[in-house]
């Protein structure tokens, strides 16, 4: 008795952490939806992450949810013993852990088609939005400043961009010098193809190869974590009465 009681009130505890961390995202991701600039000034190269290359504002709100929703979960069925609540905390778990493995395999044995299907939803992107949306270019200069990268690919992701249009140059980043660690401006197209600047992609996976242990340290917590979350759960569910 003592011990479910003690399991009873980690789960209370830690679902509340869990329901914080839900609500702290959801606060950031309509900051980052509303007014995504003022994040970009705040948090500056630290927001260069592989987030940046999606809606980070919708990302984090979509992620907040799961957590807001996970917590209240959690917290409800623990502290008022209802088994509905319960059962529902480990079947999202579990659709989020299986969803994790599964997408773990994707990109690590079909590395090259995830890159062929990001080329086609970003590279459009970019040509239509960089150097006419103000966040989105200010994510992705902050992006290739951070990962010393152009592009997603290359340069030739800027051709036919607004700012190539406008400035008839590629952005000062994809003419980085990594031996002199400076950028060759204005970056004309020879220039850019004498420079070879990695696209963003790559560099990610290269940066992300460099850091495997700590990389793979990281998901392997997690995903003890969302286990022993739902042994906590299934044990709570069986011993009620």
């Amino acid at each position: 008795m003592q011990c479910y009681s003690f399991i009873k009130t980690m789960m209370i505890f830690f679902n509340f952490l869990i329901f914080l961390c839900g609500v702290t995202l959801l606060a950031v991701g309509i900051w980052v939806s509303v007014d995504g600039s003022s994040f970009l000034k705040i948090f500056g190269p630290l927001s260069s992450s592989a987030m940046q290359f999606v809606n980070v504002g919708y990302f984090l709100i979509a992620a907040g949810t799961v957590l807001f929703a996970l917590g209240f979960l959690g917290c409800y069925g623990a502290h008022t013993e209802n088994k509905c609540a319960l059962m529902m905390f480990f079947f999202i778990l579990l659709i989020i852990f299986i969803a994790e493995v599964a997408a773990a395999v994707v990109a690590l044995v079909y590395t090259t088609m995830a890159e062929h299907l990001l080329t086609l939803l970003v590279v459009p992107t970019i040509k239509k939005d960089y150097g006419s949306q103000k966040d989105f270019t200010q994510v992705w200069n902050t992006t290739m400043e951070g990962l010393k990268c152009c592009g997603f690919n290359n340069y030739t992701d800027f051709e036919d961009s607004p700012y190539l249009k406008e400035n008839h140059v590629f952005p000062p980043y994809c003419c980085f010098d990594n031996v002199n660690g400076t950028t060759t401006e204005p970056c004309t197209q020879e220039k850019a193809e004498n420079k070879t600047v990695q696209g963003c992609f790559h560099q990610l996976l290269y940066d992300i190869r460099t850091n495997a242990v700590t990389v793979g340290g990281v998901a392997a917590g997690i995903g003890g974590l969302e286990l022993a979350a739902m042994i906590v759960s299934l044990y709570l569910y069986c011993n009620l009465k």
